[in-house]
């Protein structure tokens, strides 16, 4: 098993992400509360050839994403009143803790190994990195969706940079761009 760049094992947890009603204040928290940033803002992301349950969706949302150790935690806020997996969390349970993201080296094959324990792809996207994720809708039996985040394209690079700068953070600058 291979690790990603930040420690963590491909096919283990990377990431836990939570919906948040405010990603201001929720990144603002972070700091002040738990010390975890700075954190690296995405403003109204869509992604691309975004489907949620099967269909073309233009949710929209910003996403801050930092490090606590070698575990990534990203804050999700939708934008608008579209169905979404945000939405289905957050309406049901309200905010907080929404998914892991799982790093996986073969997209394909863990999305069908998901499929074939009777998980539905709830959503599919092509993000920044160059890579896909994939929510798999794991809330029959888990607390929470799990996300397969695709490795390759600019991915170690993309998340080595933040990782770094959670490393050599000061507090200063607690909020920077994503791109």
């Amino acid at each position: 098993m291979s690790l990603v760049c930040f420690g963590q094992p491909e096919g283990g947890i990377i990431q836990t992400a939570y919906v948040v009603k405010d990603i201001q204040q929720a990144m603002q928290e972070w700091i002040t509360k738990l010390k975890v940033g700075p954190w690296f803002l995405l403003k109204h992301f869509t992604g691309e050839d975004a489907l949620y349950r099967g269909k073309p969706t233009d949710v929209d949302v910003s996403i801050a994403m930092s490090f606590a150790g070698h575990m990534m935690i990203e804050l999700i806020e939708q934008h608008n009143d579209v169905p979404s997996v945000y939405r289905e969390i957050s309406e049901n349970r309200g905010y907080g803790f929404h998914h892991w993201g799982i790093a996986t080296a073969d997209f394909e094959r863990d999305v069908e190994r998901y499929r074939a324990s009777g998980c539905d792809l709830a959503f599919y996207e092509r993000v920044p990195s160059g890579g896909r994720v994939g929510y798999m809708d794991t809330t029959s039996y888990l607390p929470g969706m799990a996300e397969l985040i695709e490795l390759g394209a600019s991915f170690d690079a993309t998340f080595s940079r933040m990782y770094g700068a959670t490393l050599a953070w000061d507090g200063r600058n607690p909020v920077r761009s994503f791109l």
